[in-house]
């Protein structure tokens, strides 16, 4: 009896993901635990084993689809003394994927009307004149949203469509992470209260210190090169530990508690914001958190980075710095209680002595939630973040 390749649930509360490409085609034979298909989620791009053996028979959603739900059915196995007269037709495949409908009231019977099916599969569900002027045109009217009846594409989407081309416009389409990000990203600025504190912070030691470091792991066996983020990430999660209030997130029952500073660290890649955590940084060397980072940076980048990889942080750092970008306000990654905005270290005047002078100067956004976290008590978290940092000897022992 045929097996059904249903989509999988790679990430807790995942509801649908974009299918990237299969990896096996029709007729190849497959073993149990076999990687054959790539799935995008929020985060990354994750890889789909088989969950039996068999030959692919008939794949039934493509590479490229979007959306597609968790559960339904997106190809077919077949056993070793079965060919493709065994498979259930794509009427019966399509019903499999599809909850039952909810019983409804009678009604008098009404003509039944042929609803459009888009699909990449299928030929797109446009006029004929809208057809003619999308091939005079060299539109590819599959990338298309149609205004008519029922969906379908007319003259006007065409013609909408040819004239954003002539204006050099065109419309990118979301990706999943992206549309994940957004999501989640209104919904913290509209249901998280944020507030605001900055601090700047003296960096002239922790600069000699690291130009010392570097300078002896270009000569180590093992050449290294430390970052000033690498400090940050150390610093903070020092000041966690001295400062547990502020590892906290807001449950509506109560606060969690983190025991942990496990410490989110904002990587930018092709896709959108991708946050990679360091696990019990506060008892991590920097070195070690150095090449932690470098690691999971790559991987986000690649998008190769597993779910246990970016799950579960308590508190988020985002550095700028790298752009020149002198200070802004970060907002909040739920559940997660607080994120802290790094900014370029830079030349200032500033007063030494009673004397004007020239230093480098670092300045430091906390966003917090303050429904979690109260003014005093992010203000003396930042207060023991700059002690930290002016003192770096003390992220060294």
């Amino acid at each position: 009896m045929p097996i059904s390749i249903e989509m999988t649930a790679a990430t807790a509360g995942m509801e649908s993901a974009t299918l990237v490409r299969w990896l096996k085609a029709e007729g190849d034979s497959i073993a149990e635990g076999d990687i054959i298909a790539e799935v995008e989620t929020d985060k990354a791009i994750m890889e789909m084993a088989a969950p039996a053996g068999g030959v692919l028979g008939r794949i039934d959603v493509p590479g490229g689809t979007d959306e597609v739900t968790v559960g339904s059915v997106i190809g077919w196995l077949l056993e070793p003394d079965e060919d493709a007269s065994a498979l259930p037709s794509t009427d019966q495949s399509a019903a499999a994927a599809e909850p039952a409908p909810a019983p409804e009231p009678e009604a008098k019977p009404q003509p039944a009307a042929a609803a459009p099916v888009h699909s990449s599969t299928t030929r797109p569900f446009a006029s004929p004149l809208a057809r003619r002027i999308a091939k005079e045109q060299g539109i590819d009217i599959t990338h298309l949203t149609g205004s008519g009846p029922r969906g379908r594409i007319v003259r006007i989407d065409v013609e909408g469509a040819e004239k954003q081309k002539l204006q050099g416009q065109s419309l990118l389409e979301h990706s999943g992470m992206r549309k994940t990000i957004a999501r989640r990203l209104t919904e913290s600025k509209q249901t998280i209260p944020h507030f605001y504190l900055t601090l700047d912070c003296d960096m002239e030691a922790l600069l000699d210190l690291r130009r010392t470091l570097n300078a002896r792991g270009e000569k180590a066996r093992q050449p290294y090169r430390l970052s000033v983020n690498d400090f940050l990430i150390k610093a903070v999660a020092i000041a966690l530990q001295e400062q547990p209030a502020v590892n906290v997130s807001w449950q509506e029952d109560g606060l969690l508690q983190y025991s942990d500073s496990d410490i989110s660290v904002a990587v930018a890649t092709e896709g959108g914001l991708i946050t990679p955590v360091i696990r019990k940084a506060d008892e991590k060397t920097v070195l070690t958190i150095a090449g932690e980072v470098a690691d999971l940076a790559k991987r986000a980048r690649t998008g190769q980075l597993p779910p246990s990889a970016y799950q579960g942080g308590g508190f988020t750092i985002s550095n700028l710095g790298m752009y020149g970008i002198k200070e802004f306000s970060a907002i909040i990654n739920p559940p997660q209680a607080a994120i802290l905005a790094v900014g370029a270290v830079e030349q200032r005047p500033v007063v030494k002595a009673g004397e004007l002078a020239v230093g480098q100067q670092l300045t430091l956004t906390l966003s917090a939630d303050h429904r979690a976290i109260d003014g005093a008590v992010a203000a003396q978290f930042l207060a023991c973040l700059r002690d930290l940092l002016e003192d770096p000897l003390s992220l060294l022992v």
